[in-house]
């Protein structure tokens, strides 16, 4: 049972507890939450019925790309990022936000990117930048031989 379920659930049996003729004081102690919880919770319930203790949607905008549009989104970036004219296959952010605008016809803000990606199940991440003269060859050479110059103790100087 989700989060969201099994909190409906634990304010419907306080109502039915407070009904049945428990103390707000006794319902809030049997579900292991405060006296002002079960307050709050029977005060909706005098006020919207049962139904106003069912679990409700947080407040916000709706989103701007439909469901559809959203659960197309991994398709339409798995084509790559050079597929839409970019240089490098990598993802960022901005050319995340300019493919949505390009295909969708749909406005975000760069830093939406971020929570955008984090929805469809991809991660937001930074490419590494490197020095176009790296020579991984010689940085795996200067590596190995680093074990050479370091310095080591003596077995004599050990106690």
């Amino acid at each position: 049972m989700d989060s969201n379920k099994w909190q409906e659930e634990r304010r419907k049996r306080a109502y039915a507890l407070v009904q049945a003729g428990w103390p707000q004081k006794k319902v809030a102690e049997a579900l292991g939450v405060t006296e002002g919880a079960v307050s709050q919770w029977m005060k909706r319930a005098r006020e919207g019925g049962l139904e106003a203790l069912q679990h409700q949607a947080p407040p916000g905008a709706e989103s701007k790309l439909s469901a559809e549009q959203l659960a197309s989104l991994p398709d339409v970036l798995a084509r790559g990022a050079e597929a839409y004219g970019f240089a490098g296959a990598v993802w960022t952010r901005a050319r995340v936000r300019q493919v949505i605008q390009d295909v969708f016809g749909v406005n975000y803000h760069v830093d939406h990117m971020s929570y955008l990606l984090k929805k469809i199940g991809w991660s937001s991440q930074k490419p590494i930048r490197r020095a176009a003269q790296r020579d991984e060859g010689k940085i795996r050479q200067w590596n190995e031989n680093w074990t050479n110059v370091e310095k080591k103790p003596d077995s004599k100087d050990k106690p």
